[in-house]
């Protein structure tokens, strides 16, 4: 890869943005250098492109600073960055053609017409566009209007091109035949680009370096190659590219338990039987003999791609997904194998697995066999169950205890859905609501950044009063 700039051009510091009283960028850093192709990746509604348009001078953050070459611009107009932008729809004038298109900032600035002549040839040349001066706009195909807004951006020489999802609207094919243009154009120009996408191929196609976010936040910075190959949790992990994810223990440096058996694998330092994240790539599992396999399981579904097999195996109650060019019949017991270096370790999203809420029962009837308690200003009634007004409780609630209320009625109402990975046999989604984080279980795909009310099932919920002994622990941390 080519050496990039080492001089930071654009710096985020300590980013925080609010709409409506909503966070959408929780204190972000992010310096992007000289001459970078940098992708902002992550799915809707993360922050990515609140980010974008922070550089643009589109919005301005509650706190914190933008820093552009060295200086800080916060409130300065976006016509006197020297930053242009490539939309979505590209925002073409549709009544000029392509030479008029490209000219317009140009002229705006009042430049000398031969000295506008030179750069826009120029320009179109650069984007493989020469010879189309006098073409409308409205006769070019999809990815001719792309490189018409490309050329408009880069023709007034400004040091960083921001770019959202300017792909978005094509096919397939011209997709991926512009991601290369894309890059080159970059490579040729010599110019900072940055590009917002939700799409993951894009990102490793095209960039430098790839940033990404979810729920307002940075969850890692890297390469393609090292966001792929080492990423840093599950969210990551599940978001680039596919992958098996699965819950293991760490019984020690370098030895890891996943499905009932013990591996060797290479990381270290997460302690002693520790509860982490386990990812494997599909591409990394060997497919062998039963017995000469670490893991064994049952082929479920055979779907051929071209260059590979994908095989669903079964293994025990887990799915894992299999990348090989042998393929096995479905119905056949097949044996599984993984160097240690491909089984990747990460620390859990949520430090906990049940759900804890310590409270005060504020209302009960013994003679109905109820109570109740407040949870973020709301009343929650548990039937079944009976404790005296007053009493301190523990109540303990496994993941498969909470499910999203199908009838809309909550007992917490517009709970954010802030995660969303499958574990091979279901998926475990982390919520968070005013005052805290939740983890559930369920069979079904959420849509990640939305908002949803949370039921419990305290039938599969435990019960602890907390007498004076906690009290005394509580006062003794």
């Amino acid at each position: 890869m080519e050496q990039i700039s080492k001089k930071a051009i654009v710096s985020l510091k300590d980013i925080f943005v609010r709409f409506d009283g909503e966070v959408i960028l929780n204190h972000i850093n992010l310096d992007i250098h000289e001459k970078e192709f940098v992708t902002i990746l992550g799915p809707s509604g993360c922050g990515k492109t609140t980010t974008l348009r922070i550089i643009g001078g589109f919005v301005d953050p509650e706190s914190g600073d933008v820093i552009f070459d060295g200086a800080r611009i916060n409130g300065l107009p976006p016509h006197k960055r020297n930053v242009n932008t490539v939309f979505q729809k590209y925002a073409l004038f549709p009544h000029l053609n392509v030479y008029d298109n490209v000219a317009f900032g140009l002229k705006l600035k009042k430049l000398p017409k031969n000295e506008i002549i030179r750069k826009v040839t120029k320009m179109l040349a650069v984007v493989d566009l020469k010879g189309y001066e006098k073409r409308p706009v409205q006769k070019l195909s999809g990815g001719q209007q792309q490189r018409v807004a490309i050329a408009r951006a880069l023709v007034c020489d400004p040091d960083v091109v921001l770019l959202d999802e300017p792909l978005g609207a094509l096919d397939l094919q011209l997709l991926k035949d512009m991601q290369l243009e894309l890059k080159e154009i970059q490579k040729n120009t010599q110019k900072t680009f940055i590009y917002v996408t939700h799409d993951q191929e894009e990102a490793l196609t095209m960039s430098d370096r790839v940033v990404v976010m979810n729920n307002g936040v940075i969850e890692q910075i890297g390469t393609p190659e090292d966001i792929y190959n080492e990423p840093v949790n599950a969210f990551v992990a599940d978001f680039i590219g596919e992958a098996n994810i699965l819950n293991g223990t760490m019984i020690d440096d370098c030895r890891i338990r996943i499905l009932e058996k013990e591996l060797p694998c290479v990381d270290k330092g997460f302690g002693t039987n520790t509860p982490v994240d386990v990812v494997i790539r599909p591409e990394d599992i060997d497919i062998t003999e039963p017995n000469a396999g670490q893991l064994t399981g049952v082929v479920e579904k055979v779907t051929f791609k071209g260059v590979h097999y994908e095989m669903s195996i079964r293994c025990g109650k887990c799915e894992i997904l299999v990348h090989s060019t042998k393929s096995a019949a479905t119905g056949t017991t097949v044996g599984m194998s993984v160097v240690p270096f491909n089984i990747q370790i990460m620390n859990k999203l949520l430090p906990f697995y049940n759900n804890i809420i310590e409270t005060t029962v504020s209302c009960a009837n013994a003679d109905e066999n109820y109570f109740e308690f407040p949870l973020e200003d709301e009343t929650v009634r548990v039937d079944g169950h009976y404790f005296p007004e007053a009493t301190q409780l523990r109540i303990t609630l496994p993941p498969e205890a909470l499910s999203l209320a199908g009838d809309g009625m909550g007992h917490l109402q517009d709970v954010y859905i802030e995660s969303v990975v499958y574990k091979g046999e279901h998926n475990e989604i982390i919520l968070e609501s005013d005052e805290r984080k939740w983890l559930m279980l369920s069979d079904t795909d959420e849509q990640v950044a939305t908002y949803v009310p949370l039921s419990f099932d305290f039938s599969k919920a435990s019960f602890e009063p907390l007498g004076s002994e906690h009290k005394d622990k509580e006062a003794g941390r």
